[in-house]
């Protein structure tokens, strides 16, 4: 039996979740990547923080699912961060514009500071008080 491509693991605090994905998002996860999101809003979170550090890959599919889930999120009244992306998906926040929107970057690139090289900076990580169990695995059909 195959590993699932990605797991899902919630850990809820009253009105604020935080969401940790690992493995791939691509075209066949990302709509458990959707999913899990929508149960949030629907079970009364509005405060969505996605940790992406255990991530090995994501496209635009992964993309897609995160806009969708933040324009939902936002007509709630509710915000949706990304955390750590892995750097396909970084590159493809920049490349689309999507940074201020996902990762609560400020518009537009920064400059970095004189005599410095540019480096990828990343939000902090959402503080974790208790070790993760999975709340979704596998495809969704």
């Amino acid at each position: 039996m195959p590993l699932p491509q990605l797991t899902v693991y919630r850990h809820d605090r009253r009105t604020r979740t935080l969401i940790t994905l690992a493995g791939e998002i691509d075209l066949e996860s990302a709509p458990l990547v959707r999913l899990s999101l929508e149960r949030c809003l629907r079970d009364g979170i509005r405060t969505i923080d996605v940790d992406l550090t255990p991530v090995t890959f994501c496209d635009c599919s992964g993309l897609n699912a995160f806009l969708h889930a933040a324009q939902q999120t936002t007509v709630v009244g509710g915000t949706l961060r990304l955390h750590h992306p892995p750097t396909m998906l970084a590159r493809i926040l920049d490349l689309a514009g999507c940074g201020s929107l996902l990762l609560g970057l400020p518009l537009g690139p920064l400059p970095p500071p004189p005599g410095d090289t540019p480096a990828a900076s990343r939000p902090a990580p959402p503080h974790r008080s208790v070790p993760l169990a999975p709340a979704l695995s596998g495809d969704v059909r």
